[in-house]
């Protein structure tokens, strides 16, 4: 299981730079907001292969990697298929568990030794209650999230192979770069022998 490290090493000073780079990639907050985001950040650090969260499992944190590289991933037949890549600057969330606070059937694993800050469901759902901040927040991440799984959806429905790989060079090289091969196939719902082939047509 993921570890908690001691928060005397993540200092309110910290966990406010953290909210300060979510609220950058998502919407901007004021003092107050980065402070009333910052007070429920729970920070984790996980090592590679090692799972944030298990199937089965209720997701109960979105999840901001602020170091590091996960997979969102679920077995198939026997198939190990992978759903969604998160690294620095991008939050990770098994969007129906978390909305509906019920088991998952997806699994979230390091590919890397990370660093990642949760947003806890209930404190947060709290806040939007109540905050109109912290509601536009929220829905904006959501947004964030809704869309990136179409533009996914759509990808595998029109377009063949190598535009699936070409769209994935160039609109999130990391995952190219730092994902294993066998994972970047199964994410562009190819085989490893036909992305090889694809990028090296493709190679410079």
């Amino acid at each position: 299981m993921p570890t908690i490290p001691n928060q005397g090493q993540f200092t309110m000073d910290k966990r406010r730079d953290i909210a300060r780079e979510i609220a950058r990639r998502y919407c901007t907050l004021s003092t107050q907001g980065i402070t009333t985001l910052a007070n429920i950040l729970v920070p984790f650090k996980v090592s590679k292969g090692e799972k944030l969260l298990q199937e089965g499992e209720v997701c109960r944190f979105m999840y901001y990697v602020e170091k590091g590289m996960v997979r969102q991933f679920y077995y198939k037949n026997g198939r190990d298929v992978t759903e969604h890549f998160s690294y620095e600057g991008r939050i990770v969330i098994c969007i129906e568990s978390f909305l509906k606070q019920l088991p998952s059937l997806l699994m979230v694993e390091a590919l890397e030794p990370s660093r990642l800050f949760g947003i806890p469901h209930d404190e947060f759902l709290a806040l939007v209650e109540t905050d109109k901040e912290m509601e536009h927040l929220y829905r904006k991440i959501l947004e964030h999230a809704l869309i990136s799984s179409q533009e996914h959806a759509d990808s595998q429905r029109f377009e063949n192979a190598t535009e699936r790989y070409m769209r994935l060079l160039k609109t999130k090289p990391e995952i190219v770069l730092r994902a294993p091969m066998v994972h970047v196939a199964s994410f562009l719902q190819m085989t490893p022998e036909t992305l090889s082939r694809v990028r090296s047509a493709h190679a410079v």
